[in-house]
């Protein structure tokens, strides 16, 4: 039978606790904890990076097409043939026209300055998720000449609107009357309200149909633009522009990450900065492991002489305490990755139990982009974590190891 290396054997006898050296057992326990205390702060921390990035992409990308062109010049001609043109590009999903400016709608005495989109609901749900994201009403009820209307829910709660309200709708755009350039203005009903999870859009956006927003703007039924769905979001850019020069040049290109990109470029650089951040406490948390072993190897210089005296070489002593030190970073580093995982499994539920419990608002929905705290554990990122963790444990050990390696036999052995 293959017999246990007695490095491994003694090492894991120095992290028992006994009557006479609690103490130093003590000592390594807490260094243990320290160690996956960091580790789960910076698993957390990471998850919760993660989360916000990813949600924050899933709810921009629900409303916001990858990808549109729309004309330098007014309104697209005969936009059918461009679409169809388009669609047979293998990495275009999705193509939809749109109808898009700016207005205010007054409800009940209140005004709010509003983005108008003007859609085609079959269409539209091929590069959006409006129909997922409405929370109450009908998105077909958006036909042409009906004058409906769907409305955020932030909009909704500041006007107090529900579906089958009617609010009138005022564009920039005068009409010209005896009396003077006056605004042009229609009175729509609420025929639904959507809920994308971000304050901008659940404020800031009302989507008619295309006919009506037409009218409204004066472009003859035309879309000023087409939205585009892509294979592959992060070449977006690229694919608009490949697909404005298809179409024979002319067209303004735009794109999510015009408006968009510099929020995920903050959370790659925060992300970062954090992870240096915590790995840092990871690392202050790591090296208690030196002042464990060091107390060790002065409470052990008797054992270490005796070893020695019995022909232990200088590896076997180093090998004993680097394996005690590995040891504890291994074993710190595994409950701090499975406390971190549970703590980001379930931070979401325990910020809303305390949001309902102290009566506050911690994610405030007109202060922040999102007004939950999502986490997602990568655990490709777990695992670089673990491999940090443990090999600068083991680096502690070094120090401590030779340290006890170089100790004089006969001088240990001299006050035993």
């Amino acid at each position: 039978m293959l017999r246990q290396p007695y490095e491994l054997s003694i090492a894991v006898r120095y992290l028992r606790a006994t009557s006479r050296h609690g103490f130093i057992s003590f000592i390594s326990l807490v260094s243990m904890i320290g160690i996956g205390l960091a580790v789960a702060v910076l698993s957390v921390v990471l998850s919760v990076v993660n989360g916000f990035e990813s949600e924050l992409q899933q709810r921009i990308l629900g409303i916001v097409s990858h990808a549109a062109i729309s004309g330098v010049e007014g309104p697209l001609e005969d936009w059918e043939a461009m679409r169809e043109i388009v669609l047979a590009r293998p990495d275009v999903t999705g193509v939809a026209p749109y109808v898009e400016g700016q207005g205010l709608v007054v409800f009940d005495g209140t005004t709010a300055g509003i983005n108008v989109r003007g859609i085609i609901p079959a269409l539209e749900q091929d590069v959006s998720r409006l129909g997922v994201l409405l929370r109450d009403g009908d998105l077909e009820a958006l036909q042409d000449g009906s004058y409906t209307m769907l409305v955020g829910s932030s909009l909704a709660a500041e006007l107090r609107l529900k579906v089958g309200d009617s609010l009138v709708l005022m564009i920039a755009q005068g009409s010209v009357t005896p009396a003077g350039v006056v605004p042009r203005m229609r009175s729509f009903e609420v025929a639904g309200i959507f809920e994308a999870g971000m304050y901008e859009f659940d404020r800031g956006l009302v989507y008619i149909s295309l006919a009506d927003a037409g009218r409204l703007f004066r472009t003859d039924g035309r879309p000023t633009g087409l939205r585009l769905a892509v294979t592959d979001i992060y070449l977006a850019q690229r694919i608009s522009e490949q697909v404005a020069i298809g179409l024979g040049g002319g067209f303004i290109i735009d794109d999510w990450t015009r408006h968009h990109g510099n929020f995920f470029r903050s959370i790659q650089i925060t992300k970062s900065i954090m992870f240096v951040i915590f790995s840092m406490v990871v690392a202050v948390a790591v090296f208690n492991i030196v002042s464990t072993l060091a107390m060790v190897v002065r409470d052990k210089r008797g054992d270490i002489a005796i070893l020695q005296s019995f022909g232990a070489s200088t590896r076997s002593i180093i090998a004993m305490f680097a394996t005690q030190g590995a040891l504890i970073g291994v074993i710190g580093t595994v409950f701090g990755l499975a406390l971190g995982i549970l703590i980001s499994s379930q931070l979401e539920g325990f910020v809303n139990l305390m949001e309902v419990t102290f009566g506050i608002d911690l994610l405030a929905a007109e202060v922040y982009l999102i007004s939950d705290l999502p986490t997602q554990i990568r655990y490709p990122e777990i695992a670089k974590i673990g491999l940090l963790a443990i090999s600068l444990a083991v680096l502690a050990t070094l120090y401590p190891a030779i340290s006890a390696s170089r100790q004089p036999p006969a001088e240990a052995l001299r006050y035993e």
